[in-house]
């Protein structure tokens, strides 16, 4: 069976393309814009989605994995319509090829970050994401592939996965929501830590037993943000606002400071975390846990070396002067901004 995989040397086209050529009833092309040391690849098409023949790419393929995204390439290039485009052109030549199924890799975030979201939402919830480019784009991509599924009557897989990490490979959704968490938040909202590697086993098995559908992949449970930021070590969070918090990003970002788009607070301060029910009705099982994926994938700051007693004596000593500081700061942004 031949099956093509999109985005082949990223974190997750790299672990899934190596899981399937395991395999001999798999042979697996790859196309990535750049080289990949992958191990088992029977071709690999070097190029821009937007630019490559790909009817010829999809010819006699099977499967089409799609796991390309211009996302954390470039922070502040126009990913959202980067992604729409290569996938439209990708989903119109599998209709031509004829490709029996389809695998789209979404995100949770599609169903939106909000005070009145279930605790865990299932596959069940509506897809209403918040106002976050990327969110948008996934689910305008999962539109996109519906579309197919409808014009072909293939099969059809979309994978919403929570914020994916691993040590070195982070994605750009965790590496945001970092940046978000140290501006500090009113809230303390549970959060999802998913080892790519477990993402890349629930895409091989998806693959590998044809299932159709929309599959969440998540860890067990989830964490609160406090405890994720006792383990980096970060110090400790000022009590700022969420809407002052977010004039900080959209500032940083129509500025070009800093690689954290608007929008992004709201899923560092709601909830959004994920069910794994049905995943793991398959046979599924994470590796890893929420912990022990953030602790592969960040390193600790030096605050962690502190004792509670001392971290408590920096944290209420420093607060109320560093609060008052940050907040002047901001006004005289905001004030300068609006100007």
């Amino acid at each position: 069976m031949r099956i093509v995989v999109t985005g082949v040397a990223g974190a997750v086209g790299s672990r899934v393309a190596k899981a399937l050529a395991v395999s001999d009833y798999f042979s697996v092309v790859g196309v990535d814009r750049v080289g990949t040391a992958t191990e088992g690849l029977v071709g690999h098409h070097l190029g821009d989605l937007r630019a490559l023949d790909l009817d010829e790419i999809l010819e006699g393929a099977d499967i089409l994995v799609n796991l390309a995204s211009a996302y954390g390439r470039n922070e502040f290039v126009d990913a959202a319509r980067h992604d729409t485009r290569a996938a439209q052109l990708t989903l119109d030549a599998a209709a031509r090829a004829g490709v029996g199924q389809v695998v789209l890799l979404s995100s949770a975030m599609v169903y939106g970050a909000r005070a009145e979201n279930p605790i865990p939402l299932t596959e069940h919830a509506p897809v209403r994401p918040s106002a976050l480019a990327f969110a948008e784009n996934k689910a305008t991509i999962e539109r996109l592939g519906n579309e197919w599924q409808a014009a072909t009557g293939g099969l059809l897989t979309i994978v919403r996965p929570s914020t994916a990490v691993a040590s070195g490979r982070s994605s750009w959704v965790a590496k945001s929501m970092q940046l978000a968490a140290g501006l500090g938040s009113d809230s303390d909202p549970p959060l999802q830590f998913l080892h790519l590697d477990d993402l890349a086993a629930a895409v091989e098995l998806l693959v590998r037993t044809r299932q159709a559908g929309v599959y969440n992949v998540a860890p067990d449970g989830w964490v609160r943000a406090e405890e994720v930021r006792s383990l980096s070590g970060r110090a400790p969070r000022l009590p700022i606002p969420s809407a002052v918090a977010d004039e900080i990003v959209r500032f940083s970002w129509n500025r070009g400071i800093a690689a954290t788009p608007p929008g992004i607070m709201q899923y560092a301060t709601e909830p959004w975390v994920v069910s794994n029910d049905r995943l793991r009705a398959l046979g599924w099982e994470p590796s890893w846990s929420n912990v022990e994926a953030y602790v592969d994938s960040f390193d600790p700051r030096p605050w962690a070396m502190l004792n509670a007693k001392r971290r408590q004596q920096i944290a209420l000593g420093g607060a109320g002067a560093g609060a008052a500081a940050l907040l002047a700061v901001i006004r005289a942004l905001s004030h300068r901004w609006r100007n």
